[in-house]
């Protein structure tokens, strides 16, 4: 058999930026073993989709796209086919790969450093076999950008939520130990990055298995602090100390983190938020503002302790800008409800929101328990209106920015010369690359921009 040479892969990823996360691992082993990526589907030796299954939609999308790859490989058929991610976590019963019968591979992505064994023997002349760790958290991700990374510190859930299937394709919770997560951290300063986001499901229920690795000086840490000693510690300590310990690295000017649970968003978490690299951001999922919509989701808090959390939160940092995830339509899902919610959101007064229309997943606690009463017309009306006092929300709060300056890590730069990029509010911010008195702005600067004309999605600005 003829050797091949330059073997090509493409990457689909769906869902979070754990996923992404996870991809960028996925394309470094890809590469490790021979392979250059390529965005063309029809160059490719090898296509693997990391997938998300939060929702219906999500999975139905690998559907339609394995379909399509399906018929590419008619015309090559030594072509390989994966999926990896959510969905085959989540498939005890073997009920969603048996609709993909085209796949060659079909795993969870914790089994994702087998994978050039499992090419090798399918098509030996593809890859150069290395030695992989058995951990794949310790396969060091292929980033596409120096300035910014995303770095996971946790995987799986321990809380079930009814309706989440994460407990079911990622497992249980599973914390990276603090030397490690320390370790790629002061990496990525020594090669340029500024900005890192710490990432974990349930993030701030962080405890560090190897925690004498904290330092003495640590003040979550060390005796005499909130946190008296070290074997008294909580979790949440450990998070808030991991925190500190990030603060401290040279070089990282931008610390941000998702997605945090709010029971365990305790005074430790909450002072930590103003440390002086922590963005003027955070994510708290609520997902409804219904005690019994709460009791039947297991969220394990009522919509009054949610709101003191938001008071205790803008008491310590009053400036921050808080996002937020909502279901509408969840199994049972009353008119009421539903506006208790509505209500819910303007005390919290979100910056932003992600807004999801309830998706049943086969599995949950809440398919079992729960009928999906709430019809599909009456999800979407929900949605709209929680969307457009969302976009009421956001354009007013923006203008708190309009006259202030901020400073932006620069994303991209176009051809006319205009800069994107996020402020420390995790806002966009749109501006001219160049002033008459100073060399362009380029990808990856950190810059100071005085915000002019504050929108809904948009702050347009001037370069300081």
């Amino acid at each position: 058999m003829p050797e091949q040479k330059n073997p090509k892969y493409h990457l689909i990823t769906y869902g979070c930026q754990m996923n992404k996360n996870d991809s960028e691992r996925a394309a470094a082993l890809l590469r490790g073993i021979g392979f250059s990526p390529t965005v063309r589907p029809e160059e490719a030796d090898f296509i693997l989709i990391n997938t998300c299954s939060v929702r219906q939609t999500a999975e139905d999308r690998v559907y339609g796209q394995m379909k399509h790859f399906a018929r590419l490989r008619a015309r090559k058929p030594r072509l390989l086919l994966g999926v990896t991610g959510c969905m085959p976590g989540r498939d005890r019963d073997g009920k969603l790969s048996a609709k993909l019968p085209m796949i060659d591979f079909f795993f969870p992505i914790a089994d994702l450093p087998q994978l050039p064994r499992w090419i090798a023997e399918h098509e030996p002349t593809l890859v150069q076999l290395t030695d992989a760790p058995e951990d794949y958290l310790k396969i060091s991700p292929a980033r596409q950008t120096s300035r910014q990374a995303f770095v996971t510190i946790q995987t799986g859930c321990n809380k079930f939520c009814t309706y989440c299937v994460v407990p079911f394709a990622r497992g249980l919770e599973k914390n990276r130990p603090l030397a490690e997560i320390l370790s790629e951290i002061c990496v990525l300063a020594e090669q340029g990055c500024v900005e890192v986001t710490l990432l974990g499901q349930t993030i701030n229920s962080y405890r560090a298995p190897d925690s004498d690795n904290f330092s003495s000086t640590n003040p979550y840490f060390s005796t005499g602090s909130r946190v008296a000693a070290r074997d008294a510690m909580s979790s949440t300590g450990h998070f808030a100390a991991l925190l500190w310990e990030v603060n401290q690295v040279p070089g990282i000017e931008r610390v941000h983190f998702t997605a945090p649970h709010p029971i365990h968003m305790t005074a430790e978490v909450i002072d930590a938020l103003a440390l002086p690299k922590q963005v003027k951001f955070l994510h708290l999922p609520v997902q409804s503002g219904s005690n019994e919509i709460l009791r039947r989701m297991n969220r394990r808090y009522t919509r009054e302790e949610y709101l003191e959390l938001v008071r205790r939160i803008r008491e310590k940092v009053p400036d921050i800008a808080l996002g937020t995830d909502i279901i509408v339509g969840f199994s049972g899902e009353t008119e009421e409800q539903f506006e208790e919610t509505v209500e819910l959101y303007r005390q919290a007064d979100f910056d932003i929101a992600y807004i999801a229309q309830y998706s049943p997943r086969s599995g949950t606690a809440a398919s079992r328990a729960f009928p999906d009463t709430v019809s599909r017309e009456e999800k979407k009306r929900r949605w709209n209106i929680l969307q457009k006092l969302m976009e009421e929300t956001v354009l007013r709060k923006n203008q708190f920015l309009a006259g202030k300056t901020v400073r932006v890590l620069v994303e991209s730069v176009d051809e006319r010369g205009v800069a994107e990029g996020n402020c420390e509010y995790m806002k966009r911010v749109r501006f001219s690359s160049s002033t008459d008195h100073r060399s362009p702005t380029t990808t990856g600067d950190l810059v100071e921009v005085a915000i002019m004309l504050a929108r809904e999605w948009v702050l347009d600005g001037k370069l300081v």
